[in-house]
């Protein structure tokens, strides 16, 4: 990791830039993609699987038989670990449904705000080097909360045009059928426009390489909604002399896994932490199975030295993490603090890793600084809210002299008159 020691403000925008990404080549291509799959369907799913990813499929569609021999390869302790994480995630965004209030404005003039579920949803679950079953629960469970009719799931098959088994077992443990093996853009594209294997649906989610990000932000031209712009992973940890070197440099190492343009990064009061934290890293480092992966994401990675708590928190509301772990004495006095950030772990035994499978809590968040601006995915991701409203005849006649004052103020006689024609 580069080390910064006591930054100047002005250089704070310069010193926390992500890891560039040139879109200028990719949109190109990716645009292709998708007006591929858009004019030939099922025909170009199946020859870019075998273009990109040298797979020959000749149905995309998972069987019942393919649902089955998947539930027989996982371990019962596997099947016991899913159904806890389950457990726990049901149990948080149950809590997030919010009770149907009525409320009269005025005399006669009620108002309500009702939530109704999104009909037809889009999972993509990447399945390549890390096949994330985990956010197959992270989404199909506010999904079937919220009530969607209808759960499709992409997914990348293996070089033998297999699926990995946890995905399987963890979309039919959810009562996913509808998993289609195709990945990268060109599902985007499928579950977008739909094919003659891919039902259209309305709205898509799930994380993805830089084409299947670049893809979702590009259909949202064609009215397709997406869970939230979203980059490459990131964690951001806050610590001080009370922290655990070793946790810290576990938890650093468990984004920078995830991929060569992952971003970690270290705040801290204390240049003894930094030092012992990178001799961590470096043991660490050499047990992972993903060595090279964390290596590169630690080369994009930063420690930066600050000369107290209060300068430490306002660089990381600047920085606006995906992640943000505070492992410090009183960890609980930051709550108030934070601005802008994704998910929040406090205290030295709260890993990030525990949000992206088991606490309860949803691992689809914003990055790129996006925090700034959007929640993580939550209960209300899957559902709009429709408004509704009633009013009386004596209701009309109170608030109609104000409508047709505002009404005829826009020169908009039309909707002076909707309410002038029904009081008189």
């Amino acid at each position: 990791m580069k080390i910064v020691e006591y930054p100047s403000k002005k250089d704070w925008k310069t010193l926390l830039k992500r890891p560039a990404i040139d879109h200028s080549v990719l949109e190109e291509r990716v645009s292709a993609i998708l007006k591929e799959v858009k004019d030939r369907g099922d025909a170009a799913l199946i020859d870019f699987a075998q273009k990109f990813d040298g797979v020959s499929v000749s149905s995309l569609i998972v069987t019942q038989k393919e649902f089955d021999e998947a539930a027989n390869l996982i371990s019962t302790e596997l099947k016991k670990a899913i159904e806890v994480a389950a457990s726990n995630i049901t149990k948080f965004h149950s809590a997030q449904k919010e009770e149907e209030k009525k409320i009269e404005t005025m005399p006669g003039v009620e108002c309500w705000r009702k939530s109704v579920a999104i009909t037809k949803v889009g999972l993509y679950i990447p399945g390549g080097s890390a096949p994330l079953f985990s956010t197959i629960l992270m989404l199909g469970i506010p999904a079937n909360i919220a009530g969607c009719k209808e759960i499709v799931l992409c997914t990348p098959p293996d070089k033998a045009g297999k699926i990995n088994p946890a995905i399987l077992y963890t979309a039919s443990f959810l009562g996913i059928k509808k998993v289609i093996k195709a990945g990268g853009a060109q599902a985007i594209a499928a579950m977008a426009y739909g094919t003659e294997s891919v039902p259209q649906v309305y709205k898509i989610f799930g994380p993805g390489n830089q084409y299947v990000t670049l893809a979702k932000q590009l259909i949202t031209s064609d009215g397709v909604a997406i869970d939230m712009p979203a980059g490459p992973s990131e964690v951001a940890v806050l610590a001080d002399e009370s922290c655990n070197p070793a946790f810290v440099a576990a938890d650093l190492l468990s984004q920078a896994e995830h991929g060569p343009d992952s971003q970690v990064l270290l705040v801290t009061t204390d240049k003894r932490v930094v030092e012992q934290v990178n001799k961590e890293l470096s043991n660490q480092l050499k047990q992972l199975p993903r060595e090279q992966v964390a290596e590169k994401a630690l080369s994009n990675s930063t420690a930066i030295v600050v000369k107290d708590n209060a300068e430490a928190i306002e660089l990381l509301n600047e920085y606006s993490p995906e992640h943000l772990i505070i492992q410090t004495k009183n960890a609980e006095e930051f709550i108030g603090l934070v601005q802008n950030a994704g998910s929040v772990f406090l205290g030295h035994y709260t890993p990030e890793a525990a949000g992206d499978y088991a606490s309860g809590t949803n691992h689809t968040l914003p990055t790129n600084s996006y925090a700034r601006a959007y929640s993580g995915v939550s209960l209300d991701s899957f559902v709009k809210k429709i408004t509704f409203q009633k009013i009386t005849k004596e209701g009309l006649k109170t608030i109609g002299a104000t409508i047709e004052c505002m009404a005829e103020a826009e020169q908009l006689l039309a909707h002076k008159n909707a309410v002038s024609i029904r009081i008189k």
